[in-house]
C-alpha cells in the first residue's frame, strides 16, 4: 500500500499516519524527518543537502527526490509507505510520479483529509499545552474538566506564539495556493480518495481505513 496524505495544517495527517503505520506495518515517511536522517547518516543526497543548508540555501526538489529514493529502498518500505509532507506542488507530484514509476512502485492512492477551514482555524489557534503535564489541549474542543485539571493543579495553559490567526491564516493561504492543485492532479489520475477529517481520531481513522479497502 503506497499512499500520499494530503490536507491542510491541522487536518490530522500526522496523527492518522501514525495509526495507519502501526496497523499496516508500513513506514510513515515525513520529508522533514527523512531529510534530517539522511544528513545524519551521510548518504549521498544527505551530504548534498547538508552542504546547501550549511550556507543557508533551500534544498532543491531533485535532492529531496534523491533522499526519497534512498529511503524507499529500505527493507521496511517493501510493503508500502505513507508519504506525509511531500509532494506540496504539482511539479513535485509529477517528479514523484516519475520516480516511483522508475522504481516500479507506483502510487496506489492519494488521500485527501477534508475539513472546513473555520474548524482548522479553531484547532490551531485554540491549541494550548499544560505547563505541568505537557498534555496538548484545545480551548475550543477540550472539555472544561480537562482544562480545569491543568489549572487546578497549578499549571498554565501555554499558547505558542505562532498559533495566532495571522500566522495560521498565512499557512492556510500557502496551502490553498500551492497544494490544493494536487487534488485535481490526483483526481485526473483516478487516485484521489477524499475523507471527512472532522470528528474524533477514531472516527476519522475508521473512515480512512474504510476508504483504503
Amino acid at each position: 500500500m503506497r499512499i500520499v496524505l494530503l490536507g491542510a495544517p491541522g487536518s490530522g495527517k500526522g496523527t492518522q499516519a501514525k495509526k495507519l503505520m502501526a496497523d499496516r506495518n508500513i513506514p510513515q515517511i515525513s520529508t522533514g524527518d527523512m531529510l534530517r536522517e539522511a544528513v545524519v547518516n551521510g548518504t549521498r543526497f544527505g551530504l548534498k543537502a547538508k552542504a546547501l543548508m550549511d550556507v543557508g540555501n533551500l534544498v532543491p526538489d531533485e535532492v529531496v527526490l534523491g533522499i526519497i529514493s534512498e529511503r524507499l529502498v529500505k527493507v521496511d518500505a517493501e510493503n508500502g509507505f505513507i508519504l506525509d509532507g511531500f509532494p506540496r506542488t504539482k511539479q513535485q507530484s509529477l517528479d514523484l510520479e516519475n520516480l516511483l514509476d522508475q522504481m516500479g512502485t507506483p502510487l496506489d492512492t492519494a488521500v485527501l483529509m477534508n475539513i472546513d477551514f473555520d474548524i482548522l482555524m479553531k484547532r490551531l489557534t485554540g491549541r494550548r499545552t499544560c505547563s505541568i503535564t505537557g498534555k496538548l489541549l484545545n480551548v475550543y474542543f477540550s472539555s472544561q474538566e480537562e482544562l480545569d485539571e491543568c489549572t487546578n493543579a497549578g499549571g498554565q495553559l501555554v499558547h505558542r506564539e505562532d498559533d495566532n490567526e495571522d500566522t495560521i491564516g498565512n499557512r492556510l493561504y500557502v496551502y490553498r495556493k500551492n497544494t490544493e492543485p494536487l487534488i485535481n492532479f490526483y483526481r485526473d489520475r483516478q487516485k484521489l480518495v477524499t475523507i471527512d477529517a472532522e470528528g474524533s481520531i477514531d472516527e476519522v481513522y475508521e473512515r480512512l481505513t474504510g476508504a483504503l479497502v
